[in-house]
């Protein structure tokens, strides 16, 4: 873990939080319970029981794998509608292949994100291709909801396919955090992303020992999740680890520290940092479709039966 690197940091960009700047303290860390999506993959379900009030515009996270298949193992979804609300799907290791009603999809590999903007809706699948069923080998990834205001839920359906080398890298002030900005800006530097609800997403990979301080907009929530290993978070040192999540409060930077003694199999903590602008509308979500109300949660129930979100390509 994980794909997209740099052979040097000290090499990037750096980024760094003004000295004066109010620190983020945290507000709660919570445990994701495990689970199992699509056909029988393995899932940890982030954000479970953590208030929407501080996950807003977010809705959920799965942490898929991270998982060692054997031949013939792997596992996908089968086709399913959604509508009102933005997929992301950052791969980490392994290969995953999107096809969708509208004309997007392609393969994913690992460092890719497949960014795909439900709006007003479509069907999709995800499928690990048949190279993989065969040889069995490594998969881990997540997947990220992302709500949509009121005003975009019903747009034409976007597919944004984000290569590993498109992800912008930077580098911690000291060098000791290697930062891969997927989506978003920091410090004045852009990841590829193109969002529809003002976000930021990082996936950071901190040194045992590094301390990483990050300036973030103060008008943005922000939570961080333990992908492998173990640190702690804000300025008072709150312990978390791999499947934990955090929520801080309010501030304009936020602080990350990694453990001295790191796992084995992963020598770095790697940590995902989320922050996005609260929409503050209210949020009705079942199943597939995350809208306003429950009328509108009926309507989009009854759009899928009738075929209204798009039909299953011809040979798919």
């Amino acid at each position: 873990m994980p794909a997209v690197t740099a052979e040097n940091p000290l090499n990037l960009p750096r980024v760094s939080a003004a000295a004066e700047s109010e620190p983020r303290s945290v507000l709660a860390v919570s445990t994701a319970p495990s689970g199992f999506e699509g056909e029988g993959f393995p899932v940890r379900r982030a954000f479970a029981g953590i208030d929407h009030r501080h996950l807003d515009p977010f809705v959920m996270m799965d942490q898929m794998g991270e998982v060692e298949y054997a031949p013939g193992e792997p596992k996908g979804t089968p086709w399913h509608p959604h509508r009102g609300f933005e997929t992301v799907t950052y791969l980490i290791d392994g290969t995953f292949v999107h096809q969708d009603s509208h004309g997007g999809g392609g393969t994913i590999n690992g460092g890719d994100t497949q960014w795909m903007t439900a709006g007003s809706g479509l069907l999709h699948i995800e499928a690990p291709p048949e190279s993989l069923v065969t040889s069995g080998g490594l998969f881990h990834g997540l997947q990220l909801w992302v709500n949509l205001p009121r005003k975009d839920k019903m747009i034409p359906p976007r597919y944004q396919d984000i290569a590993g080398g498109q992800v912008k890298l930077l580098a911690s002030a000291d060098g000791g955090t290697l930062l891969r900005l997927i989506a978003g800006d920091i410090d004045g530097h852009r990841g590829p992303g193109v969002t529809h609800t003002p976000i930021t997403m990082i996936h950071a990979s901190v040194s045992p020992g590094a301390e990483l301080t990050l300036p973030w907009r103060p008008e943005f929530n922000a939570l961080a999740y333990g992908l492998s290993g173990r640190g702690t978070a804000g300025a008072e040192g709150r312990p978390f680890r791999m499947g934990q999540a955090v929520v801080f409060g309010h501030g304009e930077t936020l602080t990350i520290r990694a453990d001295e003694a790191q796992e084995s199999r992963s020598p770095n903590f790697e940590v995902v940092l989320l922050g996005g602008l609260p929409i503050r509308e209210p949020m009705m979500q079942y199943g597939p479709f995350v809208m306003n109300t429950h009328a509108e949660l009926a309507q989009a129930f009854e759009d899928f039966q009738a075929g209204r979100l798009g039909s299953i390509p011809a040979g798919a």
